[in-house]
């Protein structure tokens, strides 16, 4: 299956929609840091470097130049600075351009499907306003079956307690023999993991040592590692991530397992000193009342060893304040913020520290972009007639060859705005 990645920043998005068997025939970037650790990690990868305006535009050749013919899905996570709670409340606001780019491309490629990431928040402002004007501006392009569903990282083995939500959907010519959000919300929980993973098993085997950025330093060797840490280190695999698929991103075969972006951001000894009365997963408002005036309660924060991780945002480039090491008297490093969103060793970002931790907070997790390309995939194949039992009753009229399906649902779903 084919897929074409708008918006692709340092690529953790497509980490995962790779990793569930789509192969990209090009990703689309404005931003040369971000693009500095593409190539780096996706150097088969054709990408399109320059403002998505440009991309498809008329006599670019494109369509021929990248293979654009029969794409299976487009993907993206278009930032829709023009959703705001007042105002007119126009799609078509100029300051939503970038999503109605992710709308034009759709328009262009007639992919089989389609799959948007963006914050919860667009599913509540207004009452569903966005929501709504969305899914009838994708309705009138050819794409009416189009739905959407609220998961949190968590739920998909990314040490994170992240929100997002997808909007999906098939193209009008196809036919699913179940309803589309049934069978999504089918095929999410089938990927859910018993239990989530917490700071300790995700970061617990970095070493407590950090280097300037630029350097690399060997792993420490601790007996007892997590599947998580298997999963990402580069002399181990566990799950999804084997050392082959970790080895085919910016650090190859021959090249020495060594650990790279673990530095952060210097301290000054005032800020050591304060962030030593933090206790494990409380914020500022717990400090005592001579070190800080409880002014902004989140301003400072240390991670709880035995929870997931609150969200990592790109906001970390400018204060790290709110991401405190769960054991240590300093800031978490690219390495450690880059586990938290589940990207495995192997996957090295580009650029100075700064760019660094903006390309990791900006990133969708791999494994999360994972589970929602294992569902676009499950829906595919079922319009195939390649069915993936699913638990729920069949729609309409069985196509040919499509068994009935007859199984119970596990109780626990991703939520659904």
């Amino acid at each position: 299956m084919r897929a074409v990645s708008l918006f692709s920043g340092c690529g953790g998005f497509c980490e995962g929609i790779e990793l569930a068997g789509f192969d990209i025939a090009v990703a689309v970037e404005y931003d040369r840091y971000a693009c500095m650790t593409y190539r780096a990690n996706f150097p088969k990868t054709p990408l399109f470097e320059g403002d998505i305006h440009d991309f498809l535009k008329k006599g670019s050749g494109h369509e021929t130049q990248y293979r654009l013919q029969d794409i299976d899905l487009v993907f993206g996570g278009p930032p829709c600075q023009g959703y705001s709670q007042i105002g007119p409340r126009d799609l078509f606001d100029n300051r939503n351009e970038l999503y109605l780019q992710f709308a034009r491309v759709v328009k262009a490629l007639k992919p089989r499907m389609l799959l948007m990431e963006n914050v919860p928040n667009l599913l509540l402002m207004e009452k569903g306003h966005f929501r709504d004007k969305i899914l009838q501006h994708l309705g009138s392009l050819g794409y009416r079956n189009v739905t959407f569903v609220k998961v949190s990282a968590a739920d998909y083995g990314v040490p994170q307690t992240r929100e997002r939500v997808f909007f999906f959907g098939t193209r009008d010519d196809l036919r699913l023999p179940f309803p589309l959000r049934d069978y999504a919300l089918a095929l999410l929980t089938k990927l859910q993991v018993k239990t989530p993973v917490t700071v300790k098993e995700a970061i617990g085997d970095l070493p407590a040592e950090i280097v300037h950025s630029g350097e690399t330093m060997p792993y420490p060797a601790p007996d007892g590692l997590s599947a998580f840490a298997k999963a990402m280190r580069l002399d181990a695999s566990a799950g999804p991530y084997t050392k082959a698929v970790k080895r085919r991103r910016a650090i190859g075969r021959g090249d020495d397992a060594l650990l790279h972006n673990h530095h952060t951001k210097e301290m000054q000894e005032k800020r050591r000193k304060l962030i030593s009365f933090l206790k494990p997963g409380c914020k500022a408002d717990s400090l005592p009342v001579e070190i800080w005036n409880n002014a902004r309660p989140e301003k400072w924060r240390r991670l709880h060893p035995d929870l997931p991780s609150h969200t990592i945002l790109a906001q970390m480039h400018r204060d790290l304040s709110e991401w405190i090491h769960p054991g240590l008297e300093r800031w978490i490093t690219v390495r450690e913020a880059a586990r938290l969103q589940s990207f495995h060793d192997g996957f090295v970002f580009k650029g100075s520290e700064w760019q660094q931790l903006k390309q990791v907070g900006n990133a969708v997790p791999p494994l999360l972009g994972y589970a929602a390309a294992r569902m676009i995939k499950g829906v595919l194949e079922a319009c195939d007639g390649r069915i993936e039992d699913p638990g729920i009753p069949m729609q309409g009229v069985l196509l040919p060859d499509m068994p009935a399906v007859a199984a119970k649902r596990r109780n626990r779903e991703p939520a659904l705005a």
